[in-house]
């Protein structure tokens, strides 16, 4: 059985066989967060670091969504996703009935408060929250190795937009 870090390693490996999908958000070309090691072997051409403008990122993948694209969109921190809320729930969560479906597998965690906490700006759990916000989009949180796998893999499978937060026990 891999660890959770090993599993997210690779279910991102798994996603980017797939020529559509193209990984943005922060640390995922440059290392500055712990997300960037678990990219490790993605090539560096699927990968597109962004600016700290998370309503932004939502909004970019969005529309490299409606090109076909399959966005990784990466926030490093559950708390940070607070701030792209208008696209996800605005926007993303709305087009499934304009007839558009976008596909963005949107990923998140949910930070740790041992061995070091990090305070409360970067490991709050905003899952439930989330759940009662968004209508078409499910919203899966993963506690364990064999549960990143299998919710990476569906989350490839389903014809929507996804939201996984990795938070392990």
């Amino acid at each position: 059985m891999s660890s959770f870090k090993e599993a997210v390693n690779e279910s991102m490996l798994r996603l980017a066989e797939d020529e559509r999908t193209v990984f943005v958000g922060q640390s995922v070309r440059y290392d500055g967060a712990a997300i960037f090691d678990s990219l490790n072997g993605v090539q560096m051409e699927k990968r597109l670091e962004m600016p700290v403008a998370e309503d932004f990122q939502m909004g970019y993948c969005i529309g490299l969504a409606l090109t076909g694209k399959i966005p990784v969109c990466i926030y490093p921190r559950m708390d940070f996703m607070l701030l792209c809320l208008n696209q996800l729930v605005n926007h993303l969560d709305k087009l499934p009935g304009f007839g558009w479906n976008p596909k963005i597998i949107i990923r998140t965690t949910v930070g740790a408060r041992a061995p070091l906490d990090a305070g409360p700006q970067h490991t709050q759990n905003h899952t439930e929250a989330f759940r009662l916000m968004l209508t078409t989009i499910p919203v899966v949180e993963v506690r364990t190795a064999v549960q990143v796998l299998v919710a990476y893999a569906e989350a490839m499978k389903h014809d929507g937009s996804t939201v996984i937060v990795e938070n392990p026990l």
